[in-house]
């Protein structure tokens, strides 16, 4: 799928490939498309854009393609393409930080149930200090509006109390909303610049 402008052109973003880098601490230049994390990716038969397609595109600054590519929802951060790449390119951490600037900047993937889950588990996480399940399916099936699905499956689970009514006591909260604190301050410090 293209994404261009009114002349035919593609639409790149000078910007795109440096701020990249810079979010994922990861150089990307250092790629030379030899594929090898493409060929060791479980998930290749299921995405739009294989790893070194996606590391091309932020090279070149097509940014739109690559924050609506379905590739960066469906990794399964198995760390495949990682160990395998002969330059040490993190392509996870590439693939971390594009999902971040795709729900920082809303951008409207295909995968937008992936999406919606990332959200509202890292919304419970910065919550609870860690993941509630009955809390975060609630919050899940309220942001897809997908509410009777599998709700045989979720009465069986609580019947069988492997979903807490309650979150558990987590002696670590107060530490994980610091993190999340200072990363939100450290996203707000990156977009004045």
């Amino acid at each position: 799928m293209q994404y261009l402008d009114k002349s035919g052109q593609a639409v790149l973003d000078a910007q795109f490939c440096q701020k990249v880098k810079e979010a994922s601490r990861t150089n990307i230049g250092r790629c030379y498309q030899c594929l090898t994390c493409s060929l060791g990716c479980p998930v290749a038969f299921a995405v739009d854009y294989l790893p070194n397609q996606i590391i091309r595109m932020v090279q070149l600054g097509l940014k739109q393609q690559a924050l609506t590519s379905s590739t960066i929802w469906l990794c399964a951060s198995c760390e495949s393409c990682v160990t395998r790449c002969p330059n040490d390119v993190d392509i996870l951490r590439l693939m971390d930080t594009l999902k971040e600037m795709a729900l920082r900047e809303r951008v409207e993937g295909r995968e937008k149930t992936i999406a919606a889950f990332h959200h509202t588990f890292l919304k419970s996480i910065k919550q609870w200090g860690r993941q509630h399940e009955l809390s975060m399916l609630l919050q899940f099936k309220l942001k897809t509006r997908d509410f009777f699905s599998d709700i045989d499956l979720g009465i069986k689970m609580l019947l069988k109390g492997k979903l807490k009514l309650l979150p558990p006591r987590f002696r670590g909260s107060k530490e994980t909303r610091t993190i999340f604190q200072r990363i939100d301050r450290e996203l707000a410090r990156g977009e004045k610049t």
